[in-house]
């Protein structure tokens, strides 16, 4: 039977063990999301959000999560090109008429993603991470429809002020904001994808649930959390050329109140600072902060601007493409009344963790 329409997927699904599942109700910004699953993984999903449950499921997205029933046999998959960059094969998808499947050629994983179901399956239990990025890509598609702006960024908040760091991956925007979070005051907003929504005085910033995954060096240069790796661990890092260190990818789950304590959790603030990292390893100038318009700068917005990936479609039901081009007037639009500022020099956390305490300190 081949797979033309939703319908076509869903019988092929069987979903019946789900009927007595206790939903878990996620509240994102002005966002709810119903998630049907059960087992250890509703359990360990449970966990994950806890920060983000409510009982409040009025108008929430319905995400249903079925351990196993792989597609046999599956469609014909065509792959989807990587950011530059990337290289290797990660995601394919398989167009329907009123839908897309999306496959994680790693793991298995399969999602279906339409307006009329919401469906992930395979061998989620032993991919949970990605499981949690599909619940949140479903509120980056929400945002999207309503106008927000999808922002490469992590982003921490006073409450009364908040600062999005942009770079390219690897440039230190994790390391940096968790930094940050040692200023009395603070709260994590998101580590990797940032929506906003232009306004004044401020534009609006929204962060996904998504805790940080860290690499090895952002743990080895900060006390607070060397709890993260065993003492032997740390010791071998701490031996390693910096070269080594700076590319070593060895993600690390940090879940944020467990480090930081409760309270550390804000998913919503206005944003009025927005940094862009363009630092270098090899530099021997002093790290430095400055003003940038960015109509003048499209290499820093594109360091900002992130595609939303092959799991959004429009208002309309239409999915975008991997040539799809993002709209940099949308961007700039967006962050009007945001005070953007270019870092430059040799890359200095200390350096910026004071241009922080004094951002966080002043009054704007």
């Amino acid at each position: 039977m081949s797979l033309k329409t939703v319908s076509d997927v869903l019988v092929r699904l069987d979903r019946s063990g789900l009927a007595d599942a206790v939903p878990l109700i996620l509240a994102v910004g002005p966002y709810r999301l119903r998630l049907r699953c059960k087992g250890a993984l509703r359990a360990e999903l449970a966990t994950y959000f806890a920060d983000v449950l409510s009982e409040d499921d009025t108008d929430a997205i319905e995400i249903d999560i079925l351990d196993g029933q792989p597609l046999d046999p599956a469609p014909e998959w065509q792959d989807w090109a990587r950011e530059p960059g990337k290289t290797g094969r990660k995601d394919a998808i398989h167009d329907l008429v009123d839908g897309r499947l999306v496959f994680k050629r790693h793991t298995g994983v399969t999602f279906l993603q339409s307006d009329a179901a919401r469906v992930a399956f395979g061998p989620v239990s032993d991919n949970p991470n990605q499981v949690i990025n599909f619940v949140n890509t479903q509120i980056l598609n929400a945002c999207l429809r309503e106008g927000w702006q999808i922002c490469h960024a992590a982003a921490v908040t006073s409450g009364a002020r908040t600062l999005a760091i942009a770079g390219l991956s690897g440039g230190g925007k994790s390391t940096s904001v968790l930094r940050m979070m040692d200023l009395p005051g603070t709260a994590f907003v998101t580590n990797d994808r940032l929506m906003v929504r232009g306004g004044a005085p401020l534009p609006i910033a929204l962060g996904i649930p998504k805790h940080p995954r860290i690499n090895p060096g952002t743990i080895l240069h900060n006390a607070r959390l060397h709890r993260l790796l065993t003492p032997e661990r740390l010791t071998e890092l701490a031996a390693m050329p910096p070269e080594d260190l700076w590319h070593l990818e060895e993600k690390h789950d940090l879940i944020v109140p467990d480090i930081y304590g409760p309270g550390r959790l804000n998913l919503t603030a206005p944003l009025s600072d927005f940094w862009v990292l363009n630092w270098q390893r090899d530099s021997t100038d002093p790290t430095a902060v400055t003003d940038v318009d960015l109509s003048d700068r499209p290499d820093l917005l594109d360091a900002i601007m992130k595609s939303p990936g092959p799991f959004y479609s429009d208002a309309a039901g239409r999915f975008q493409t991997d040539r799809t081009p993002l709209d940099p007037a949308a961007y700039i639009t967006a962050l009007a009344h945001v005070r953007v500022r270019e870092v430059t020099g040799r890359i200095d956390f200390d350096a910026l963790f004071e241009e922080g305490r004094r951002l966080f300190g002043a009054t704007r």
